[in-house]
C-alpha cells in the first residue's frame, strides 16, 4: 500500500486490534480488555521523564566505557556492536520497568531471552494454521499449545514475583514503571493479568525494536562515511561550543542537534523494525482509492513500503538525512501525522512509547559518534569497506549478520 492510502486506511480501520497470537495476547483476560492500549499510553505518560533521562545516561556511560576499554586494550580489534546495542536497550527497558530489582537473579538477561522466545513462537511454523484438526494431528497441535502455555506460565510466575517484591518496596520519587502501574491500577480498573500483559507489551515492543534501529543506523553510517563525518563534526562542534571537553552528550543537548535527529529519522525510514503496522479492523464499509473494503475486514499497512514509495521520496534508496531538514533545522511534524513516514504507526494504535524509544536511540547514537571514530574490520576491506544492510524476513526486520566494527578513541 502506497503512502497515499495510509490515511484513509487508518481512519476507517482504527478500533479493533486482532491479536497476532497467544503469545502477544499473554492472558485471555488481558486480551479481552479493549481499552488496554489507551491505558498503556496514559500510564507511560505518567512516568517521570526525568527518571528516563537518568536511566539512559547511566546505561550509555556503561557502554561507552566498555567500548573505550576494548579500544584501549586491543587497538584495531573489532567489537560486537550488535551485542553492545542489544544489551544496552535491554538494560534500559529492564531498569525502567523493574527498577532496582532488574539485575536480581540475572533478570535483565532473562527478560531479554524470554522476549526473544516470544517472537520465535509467534512467527514459527504452526501446523494448526494449515491443517484441519483431525484425531491424528491433535497430538501435534497439543504439543504446540503446551509449549506456548509453558512459556506463558514462566512469564506469569516471573511477573507475579516482581509484583510481590514491588509491593514490599517503599515507593519513592525514583519509582519505575511497575510502581507507577501498581499505584494507578485501581484508578484504571486493571486486574493483575491486565498489568502483566501491558508489561509484556513494553518488553516486546521496546527491547528488540530499538536495538535493531540503532544497529541499522550504525551500519548505514559506516557505509556512508560522508554522512558519518558530517554528523561527527556537528556533534563535536556543538560539544566544543560548551567551552570544555564533555564527558557525555546528555538528553538535554539533543534538541540542539537537528542533524542527529534527521539521521535517526532516515534510519527509521529505510529500516523500520516492524515492516507491517499493527493490524486494524474496519468498523464499517468504506472505499479507499477505488477499492471496496467491507466492514470487519482486517487490514495491514506496509510501513516498510511506504518509507520507500517513489511517489513520496526522491533518491529513496540513498541514506540521506538532509531530506528531513529545512534550512538546517528539523522539519516539524508530529509523529503519526505524516502519512508517508509511519515507523511508529498512527492514530489510536501509534506506539505509546515512541518518544521514549527515540530518546533511547538518539542518546546512544550521539555518544557513539562523539567519543569514537569507526572503521570496518580488515576482513571487510574486500567488500569496499562496507557492511551488509540486507534484511532477514520475519516479524522484525533483522540484519542478516552481526555488526562488528573497530572503534578508535576520538
Amino acid at each position: 500500500m502506497v503512502h497515499g492510502l495510509a490515511h484513509p486506511a487508518l481512519q476507517h480501520h482504527r478500533r479493533r486490534l486482532l491479536a497476532p497470537g497467544r503469545v502477544l495476547a499473554a492472558h485471555q483476560e488481558a486480551r479481552q480488555h479493549a481499552p488496554a492500549q489507551r491505558q498503556e499510553g496514559a500510564l507511560l505518560r505518567k512516568w517521570p521523564s526525568r527518571r528516563g533521562t537518568q536511566l539512559h545516561l547511566v546505561q550509555v556511560c556503561l557502554v561507552v566505557n566498555k567500548i573505550r576499554e576494548a579500544a584501549t586494550n586491543a587497538p584495531s580489534t573489532s567489537v560486537d556492536m550488535s551485542e553492545f546495542l542489544a544489551a544496552y536497550t535491554n538494560d534500559v527497558v529492564s531498569r525502567s520497568v523493574l527498577g532496582a530489582t532488574n539485575r536480581k537473579k540475572g533478570r535483565n538477561t532473562l527478560f531479554r531471552e524470554m522476549t526473544e522466545t516470544n517472537v520465535d513462537l509467534l512467527v514459527g511454523f504452526n501446523l494448526e494454521n494449515f491443517i484441519p484438526r483431525w484425531p491424528l494431528t491433535e497430538v501435534l497441535f497439543r504439543l504446540v499449545f503446551w509449549k506456548v502455555q509453558r512459556h506463558l506460565n514462566k512469564w506469569d510466575a516471573l511477573l507475579e514475583e516482581v509484583i510481590k517484591e514491588h509491593i514490599d518496596l517503599k515507593q519513592d520519587n525514583s519509582a519505575d514503571f511497575i510502581h507507577v502501574f501498581l499505584s494507578l491500577q485501581q484508578e484504571y480498573g486493571l486486574t493483575d493479568d491486565n498489568v502483566k500483559s501491558l508489561w509484556m507489551n513494553i518488553f516486546e515492543a521496546a527491547i528488540e525494536t530499538s536495538y535493531l534501529v540503532l544497529e541499522y543506523a550504525m551500519a548505514e553510517l559506516i557505509n556512508n562515511r560522508h554522512v558519518m563525518k558530517k554528523l561527527q563534526t556537528k556533534v563535536r562542534t556543538f560539544a566544543s561550543s560548551k567551552g570544555k571537553k564533555l564527558d557525555m552528550i546528555t538528553e538535554e543537548d539533543l534538541s540542539s542537534l537537528p542533524y542527529l535527529k534527521a539521521t535517526m529519522k532516515e534510519a527509521l525510514r529505510l529500516h523500520p523494525p516492524g515492516p507491517l503496522l499493527l493490524p486494524h479492523y474496519s468498523t464499517a464499509d468504506c472505499n479507499i482509492d477505488g477499492y471496496d473494503i467491507p466492514a470487519k475486514t482486517r487490514i495491514l499497512v506496509n510501513g516498510w513500503a511506504i518509507g520507500r514509495d517513489p511517489k513520496a521520496w526522491e533518491r529513496l534508496e540513498e541514506f540521506m538525512p538532509e531530506r528531513f531538514l529545512q534550512d538546517g533545522q528539523e522539519k516539524s511534524s508530529n509523529l503519526g501525522e505524516d502519512f508517508k513516514y509511519l515507523p511508529f504507526g498512527s492514530g489510536r494504535r501509534i506506539c505509546p512509547g515512541a518518544n521514549f524509544a527515540l530518546a533511547t536511540m538518539e542518546i546512544m547514537l550521539v555518544n557513539l559518534m562523539y567519543h569514537f571514530d569507526w572503521e570496518v574490520p580488515n576482513e571487510k576491506e574486500g567488500t569496499g569497506g562496507k557492511v551488509s544492510v540486507a534484511e532477514t524476513f520475519g516479524l522484525m526486520l533483522r540484519r542478516n549478520e552481526k555488526l562488528y566494527l573497530v572503534p578508535k578513541i576520538a
